[in-house]
């Protein structure tokens, strides 16, 4: 069935260790854009502010919003972890784009309200979507349990 090849996963309990963090990114960052928590914008002004400084409309926004926040579950849960990880790649794509890559490399912590940040911790991130995209969430988790069915 080519529905149960999208819950395939390689034989590894290590990946439990790479979702976690990963989801755990961004779950957080989605509530900041969705919800206001943990000093976010929130839904309205995250819509605005992606307008007015990189010209994406509120559809694509919102599709962000939604892929950070619900993509960050999916990957904690391993449940359609290839599908959640290649949205957050796409996003983070997209951040090194039009965000992150004027600034350089590094995130600039001592002085980056003037010099902005890099785009080393996206590439990070890139990376770890990238290696669940290619490999699946492993033993633990929600993919696992469906490909035995």
């Amino acid at each position: 069935m080519a529905l149960g090849k999208i819950f395939n996963t390689v034989e590894s309990n290590g990946l439990i260790f790479l979702r976690l963090g990963l989801g755990a990114v961004f779950i957080a960052h989605g509530a900041q854009k969705l919800f206001g928590w943990f000093g976010g914008a929130g839904f309205e002004a995250t819509i605005a502010y992606f307008e007015q400084n990189f010209g994406i409309p509120m559809s694509l926004t919102i599709l962000a919003m939604a892929t950070e926040f619900f993509g960050g579950i999916g990957v904690v849960l391993g449940l359609l972890t290839r599908v959640a990880a290649l949205g957050l790649a796409v996003v983070m794509v997209v951040a090194v784009v039009l965000v992150h890559l004027p600034h350089g490399f590094f995130l600039n912590w001592a002085c980056h309200e003037a010099a902005g940040h890099g785009y080393e911790f996206n590439l990070a991130l890139l990376a770890m979507s990238l290696t669940l995209v290619v490999s699946g969430a492993g033993n633990l988790s929600a993919d696992k349990w469906l490909s035995e069915l």
